[in-house]
């Protein structure tokens, strides 16, 4: 059986449009997007992982998890902030409370911080 050229070609685009879709559900979920967007135009700081809590949300079988973080800038007073991140099942032991971690934050809005431990495409 032949699928008509036109059908075919819908078949195709929305199979793009469904994967596209995909990414900015996981983008959502996981905090990606923003994240993505700190660490290009933030500042550079450290933090301290002070509580971290399953959000429940889980993509390929890895949690994405909602750190509360005492960020220690270089200029100022540290400060608490929330972030959420994606993390490899594998990586769970590196992200825990009492670790430091790279940070980046937006210095208009401390609110806005992200882990600065993955590279972002």
């Amino acid at each position: 059986m032949r699928i008509p050229a036109l059908l075919r070609r819908g078949l195709l685009l929305s199979l793009f449009a469904s994967a596209a879709g995909c990414t900015t559900i996981v983008d959502r979920f996981s905090g990606r997007n923003e994240s993505c967007e700190i660490l290009r135009t933030g500042r550079p700081a450290t933090a301290r992982i002070v509580g971290l809590a399953d959000t429940g949300i889980t993509i390929n079988q890895n949690p994405v998890a909602e750190f509360v973080l005492e960020v220690q800038p270089d200029q100022g007073p540290p400060f608490e902030a929330k972030t959420k991140a994606l993390i490899s099942h594998l990586e769970v032991p590196l992200a825990q409370p009492g670790r430091t971690v790279p940070v980046k934050y937006d210095p208009q809005r401390h609110d806005r911080v992200a882990l600065d431990l993955w590279e972002c495409d």
